[in-house]
């Protein structure tokens, strides 16, 4: 018997832990903070146990990892570093599904050594990204073609049934992830050219985008698309671009809200117990709560009559709610009013969308390659963020654990080793792609 330890038990944990329990030969402890969601997770499965756990308890935790084959982080990032480390020193591989930061890739020469893999980057972005991209650049590579131009979108939405609110969006999870984002500055190729952008100017830099299959969303640039041209392999590329998806509108909407102010999350005395309309006030220097539509409208240069104007007024910035006890920071007033308003409901789906678009050149022609994933979450279960996010992570340590990769040290998966066996399996599950070709002018 195997033991595979799962560190956290948030949203998107359940398919993993679901995944992983069916596999025979598999015992899955979760251990969280709180031991009632590890227990739902792991319902009435005889070769699941569920445990409490304080993070903070570094000596709790070693002794967890020690007596694991295998660790799956689905920890808030800050803390992989130590639990990769500590998976070093007892020879544990460990698989997460974020980014690989710095203190991460410094534990690679140890991990080599230690004869562990520590597999990071394998939930949908950063994951499913990477492996469908490379799947089909390493295909155009055997084919004889020369990537010219990449663009890669993603977003995670409400369903089209269930987009039924000004903004075009919703949270399963706290809002203040998604608001912290559109702080981010970012960077890109187009046309051989580098393109900066600033954090304040980052939902100024959207365009449609056409999703074959869909219609048309809005994108705006994803931090920093160059680091992916040397992790891809595609050097001499004159288009390199990863961005977010989301409904039309919202790139509008949100840089009215960062230029109020209301991404600002430094923590400030007096919020709590105000009303949102006096906040707007304070945030445009207006003298009369009761002129702030007007006000805001003229600070920020658009109509009374805008959509922008529309959608601050439907999230209840003007209104006299209160901001309730407890709120540090600008950011969390407004996270308040998005979770409020901006809840799934009984029985709604959300989507994951992803296209890559592939300029390639041949020897004797050119072709534009898209290759499109639209899947929607189960109504009432699982959804399709947790399942793109979880599943590839589950199915790369059941990978590790069953011997099929010899892989050491830090790893992501953009090689065939890792990608070609996820994606098959992603597929026999209903996460799959569709791809078209056709030829573009030389």
């Amino acid at each position: 018997m195997k033991d595979i330890l799962v560190l956290g038990a948030g949203l998107v944990a359940g398919p993993l832990v679901s995944y992983l329990l069916s596999v025979d030969g598999f015992r899955v402890i979760v251990a969280s903070r709180t031991r009632s969601k590890a227990e739902r997770l792991i319902g009435s499965a005889e070769n699941g146990k569920a445990l409490a756990l304080d993070v903070q308890d570094a000596s709790a935790v070693e002794g967890l990892v020690r007596d694991a084959d295998l660790a799956v982080s689905l920890l808030p990032y800050v803390h992989h570093p130590m639990v990769a480390g500590l998976c070093v020193k007892h020879g544990v591989p460990m698989v997460t599904t974020s980014y690989v930061k710095k203190e991460m890739q410094g534990l690679d020469n140890a991990a080599r050594q230690a004869g562990v893999i520590l597999l990071n980057e394998v939930g949908v972005d950063p994951g499913i990204d990477h492996m469908s991209a490379m799947a089909v650049i390493d295909r155009v590579k055997a084919e004889g073609g020369t990537i010219a131009s990449f663009t890669s979108n993603t977003g995670g939405l409400p369903a089209p049934e269930a987009n039924d609110n000004p903004l075009g969006y919703k949270f399963s999870w706290a809002p203040r992830g998604v608001l912290l984002a559109g702080r981010n500055p970012a960077r890109y190729l187009r046309d051989a050219q580098i393109v900066e952008v600033p954090g304040a100017e980052l939902f100024t830099h959207h365009r449609p985008a056409d999703v074959a299959g869909f219609g048309t969303l809005e994108v705006y640039p994803n931090r920093d698309s160059l680091p992916y041209i040397e992790r891809y392999g595609i050097e001499g590329v004159r288009t390199m671009f990863r961005g977010t998806l989301r409904y039309p509108g919202w790139c509008d909407s949100l840089k009215a809200i960062a230029d109020l102010g209301l991404l600002d999350d430094e923590e400030r005395e007096g919020l709590a117990g105000q009303r949102y309309c006096n906040l707007a006030a304070q945030l445009i220097s207006s003298s009369e709560a009761g002129s702030v539509e007007g006000d805001t409208a003229a600070f920020l240069g658009v109509a009374p009559s805008s959509k922008v104007i529309s959608d601050l007024r439907w999230l209840g910035l003007f209104s006299d709610e209160v901001i309730p006890t407890g709120t540090p920071t600008r950011l969390d007033a407004l996270a308040h009013l998005m979770l409020d308003r901006m809840r799934y409901g009984p029985g709604e789906r959300d989507m994951l969308v992803m296209q890559h678009e592939f300029d390639v050149e041949y020897a004797d022609r050119r072709e534009r390659i898209t290759s499109t994933l639209i899947d929607f979450g189960i109504p009432d279960g699982d959804t399709s963020m947790s399942r793109t996010v979880g599943l590839p992570a589950a199915i790369g340590a059941r990978m590790i654990l069953q011997g099929e990769t010899d892989l050491t040290g830090v790893q992501v998966p953009v090689v065939p080793q890792l990608y070609e066996p996820i994606l098959t399996e992603l597929a026999k599950l209903g996460i799959r792609f569709s791809e078209s070709r056709e030829e573009i002018p030389r």
